[in-house]
């Protein structure tokens, strides 16, 4: 006999028997529920004063049996009967019954919508424990409301003959429909999320910073969700009435993906996952995902994959839908060791070849540095926040065609060229990764590498680009890197890029707050004063 879920203490060995008796009933494919059986467990509800729950499949079995309280069922863990899919249903449909002369609860909405049940149905009872009216409501395919699901008239105990398995497979191919019609992008869509404690200015500059990082990945933006708390929930951010509003915005918004501004540990993203179904991100795990797009070299290769796997190894977990959704599946079974076991031998094995083979990377660098000080060229090396058009200023000044796109992270691999000043000086210039407020620690260190390359600069070209509302602060955070590398010690120069589009009065302002050196990027001609403060340097060193 299959096991009871839920709130049985109490209860009467004569009544755990007639409730486990309910697994040997069966119920046509056209019906929702048999109105005996219906019949039978209002009675029994009545009788125990508790609500009683059925999960029932699409050939009519009953799959769970749930014994609630006076309010609500709680639906147990269902992740393992049927994965849903884009375009699925769950392949259950739930029947309970409610005490009080109710209709269909938010409970209730919330359940069908997140858990993607079939059906959800509510059948009140009347004071001789007879069933009332069934509530029916089911998920809306094609919604332009407020809500994802439909509210169906109630219906008798006579009135159950809906062509019930009919009614879900049509809801199912429309779903697929519309989910077909999505796809042909194939673009994932996501929704973003902010639970945040600091000021609702500074938080709304770090959610429009995630928009640029997000459309940088290839991701498009359904809707963006900002909370601000006086503390935040350890275990889900937000409260869990604020997490199922989120999962029915990221339903009604038809959202594949929440991408969250604050960094989850590895419980919050298993507690979120399992509330809403969904695959969550977070902003630590995008940026890895970009780099993961843009690494050209092997060298760029082996650091993201570094970087991806030390952040992957704390949140391998078992039994959980994150699993799949954070690694793809690594691993499998061998003798003596659990799955997840295997799984993280694996990965700290990777992560040793991995920080061997970039030992190597950083010995022939070493050896790459040496040669070019033996010809004693100078080394100028242009860092920056990301996009502040550091690869489009080494092509103006080198006549190069290094990749330049508007977008966060469009360069990782570093790029040096020759550069000939006016006065015959020749230097190296080096375009390097660029830097991003709270950069991942694991990237940081995956990218010492290449970071190590500054070290050897003589001056370092700080590229700001003063048209960014958030200029200031994007300054600030490559300082704070900076002095986390131990290279504030390096002469820098200052250039205030995109002078051409801001005012002049502006750009004086900026000029005389923060001091440097105006220039477009784009347009040699106001690249001579830099270009002379940049030998001036070289020649006094």
């Amino acid at each position: 006999m299959k096991r009871l879920f839920g709130n049985t203490g109490g209860l009467k060995s004569d009544q755990l028997r007639r409730l486990e008796n309910l697994y040997r009933r069966r119920i046509p494919p056209e019906f929702l529920i048999t109105p005996e059986l219906a019949r039978d467990i209002s009675r029994l509800s009545h009788e125990i004063r508790r609500q009683i729950g059925l999960l029932i499949d699409r050939q009519g079995k009953l799959a769970y049996v749930i014994v609630g309280d006076t309010r609500k069922i709680f639906i147990p863990d269902i992740s393992e009967y049927r994965a849903v899919t884009p375009g699925r249903l769950k392949g259950l449909r739930c029947v309970h019954t409610h005490l009080s002369n109710e209709r269909l609860t938010s409970d209730d909405l919330t359940d069908l919508a997140l858990l993607r049940l079939d059906i959800m149905a509510a059948i009140t009872i009347s004071g001789e424990g007879l069933p009332d009216y069934i509530h029916i409501g089911h998920i809306l395919p094609k919604h332009s409301g407020d809500t994802p699901y439909e509210i169906l008239p109630g219906l008798r105990a006579h009135q159950l003959d809906i062509g019930c398995l009919e009614l879900i497979q049509a809801l199912e191919t429309e779903l697929a429909d519309i989910r077909a019609l999505h796809d042909a992008g194939t673009e994932e869509r996501a929704l973003l999320v902010s639970v945040t404690t600091v000021p609702r200015r500074i938080a709304l500059d770090s959610l429009e910073e995630l928009k640029a990082l997000t459309l940088s990945g290839g991701v498009s933006i359904t809707d963006t969700v900002l909370q601000q708390r006086k503390k935040i929930d350890s275990r889900f951010l937000m409260g869990r009435g604020k997490l199922q509003e989120l999962a029915l915005l990221a339903l009604q918004k038809d959202a594949t993906l929440l991408i969250f501004d604050q960094e989850l540990n590895p419980s919050q993203i298993r507690s979120i996952t399992d509330r809403t179904d969904m695959k969550v991100i977070d902003r630590t795990q995008l940026i890895l995902d970009i780099f993961a797009q843009r690494a050209q070299t092997r060298e760029g290769k082996l650091q993201v994959e570094l970087a991806q796997l030390k952040y992957l190894l704390p949140r391998l977990i078992t039994k959980n839908t994150a699993m799949s959704r954070l690694t793809g599946g690594i691993g499998g079974r061998g003798p003596g060791e659990t799955k997840l076991e295997i799984n993280r031998r694996r990965v700290r094995d990777r992560i040793t070849r991995v920080t061997n083979e970039l030992s190597r990377v950083r010995k022939q660098r070493k050896q790459q540095r040496s040669r070019r000080d033996k010809k004693g060229l100078p080394i100028i090396s242009i860092i920056g926040y990301t996009n502040a058009g550091k690869s489009t200023l080494l092509n103006t000044l080198t006549h190069s065609r290094v990749l330049a796109e508007s977008r966060l992270f469009a360069t990782l691999d570093p790029s040096s060229r020759r550069l000939r000043f006016p006065r015959d000086t020749e230097v190296i210039i080096t375009d390097t990764v660029g830097f991003i407020k709270d950069l991942p620690k694991d990237l940081m260190v995956a990218f010492r590498a290449t970071l190590e390359e500054l070290e050897s600069a003589d001056v370092l070209l700080h590229l700001i680009d003063i048209s960014n509302p958030r200029f200031e602060a994007q300054i600030r955070s490559v300082e704070r890197i900076l002095d986390e590398l131990n290279l504030e010690k390096i002469p820098v120069i200052r250039a205030l890029n995109k002078q051409d589009i801001l005012e002049k009065e502006a750009v004086e302002q900026v000029v005389t707050n923060f001091g440097g050196i105006a220039i477009s990027a784009r347009d040699r001609s106001t690249l001579r004063p830099l270009i002379e403060k940049m030998e001036g340097m070289i020649g006094g060193a």
